[in-house]
């Protein structure tokens, strides 16, 4: 049987007339009768009972209809998706980033996503700076695009989207503020405030320490990042940042002062794992 003989028969074993069947597959009722007749030729055996006044399945197609209806579901689900892929995905797609000074330096993935994806909205939000997961538990966001390792229950952690150095945030009055560079070694000396969640392993220990096992003293926690760089400029402690906070948030209050041989920092796609989309994977896809 052909596809198109399939979807005939199980259309008129639904709707059990040839009239109806005719008009919903927008064909002729000849063509409706020319198919089953077909199909029960090659078969062997009747598909239908048929009267001047009613239509009924035979047992032998009733379980044709039981064997077959699930299965070509299936084939239209599957070519469904595949038709959907070929399209690229549609909808809203709710990115939120940790720093939106990311948001400008992906842009070029972002792009490509939209060209990939042109049925597809991008709606970029800000993820709050005290708890960045708090935006997708919430569902106000389907993804994030957060530092890494994003070691949260429920998340599932995608493609780095972007690498970068680090500096340190320093007062412009700081002993700091005339070294060319300085090292982790360094933290030791000042107190530390922190930016988001830690952006290295060793920051989440109990006490923090640098490599050298050197204690680090904490500041006491900021709400905001404005508020983190506020009390950055009036010598209340230092910060490490992402390097691009020198560009996106130079002020003459304050320096940041590259690190030496330090690792990079990773910003990561991130996403509920129960919220798992086909907008999501095709944009993990393009970050890839």
């Amino acid at each position: 049987m052909e596809l198109r003989e399939i979807e005939i028969f199980l259309v008129l074993a639904e709707e059990l007339h040839f009239g109806r069947t005719a008009e919903r597959l927008r064909v002729s009722q000849a063509r409706v009768s020319q198919s089953i007749r077909k199909t029960e030729r090659q078969l062997g055996a009747p598909l239908f009972e048929r009267t001047s006044r009613r239509v009924a399945l035979t047992p032998i197609g009733a379980r044709l209809r039981g064997d077959l209806g699930p299965a070509y579901r299936r084939i239209e689900e599957g070519l469904a998706r595949a038709k959907a892929a070929g399209r690229g995905v549609t909808g809203v797609l709710r990115l939120a980033f940790e720093a939106p000074g990311v948001a400008d330096l992906v842009e070029s993935t972002l792009e490509r996503f939209r060209r990939e994806n042109p049925g597809c909205e991008v709606q970029i939000r800000e993820a709050d700076f005290a708890d960045v997961f708090t935006i997708l538990r919430d569902g106000d966001a389907d993804a994030l695009v957060t530092l890494l390792p994003a070691d949260e229950p429920g998340i599932t952690t995608g493609p780095t989207v972007y690498s970068e150095q680090m500096v340190l945030a320093v007062s412009a009055k700081h002993p700091f503020a005339r070294k060319d560079f300085v090292t982790l070694e360094d933290l030791a000396r000042d107190t530390v405030l922190r930016a988001a969640h830690p952006p290295a392993p060793y920051w989440q220990d109990e006490p923090w320490h640098t490599p050298d096992g050197h204690p680090i003293r904490r500041g006491a926690p900021v709400r905001t990042f404005q508020e983190l760089l506020s009390a950055v400029s009036t010598g209340a402690g230092v910060c490490p940042l992402a390097a691009h906070a020198a560009d996106y948030f130079a002020r003459p209050s304050l320096r940041f002062i590259p690190f030496r041989h330090t690792p990079p920092v990773h910003w990561g796609l991130v996403w509920p794992t129960s919220g798992e989309t086909t907008r999501i994977r095709a944009l993990a896809a393009a970050c890839a």
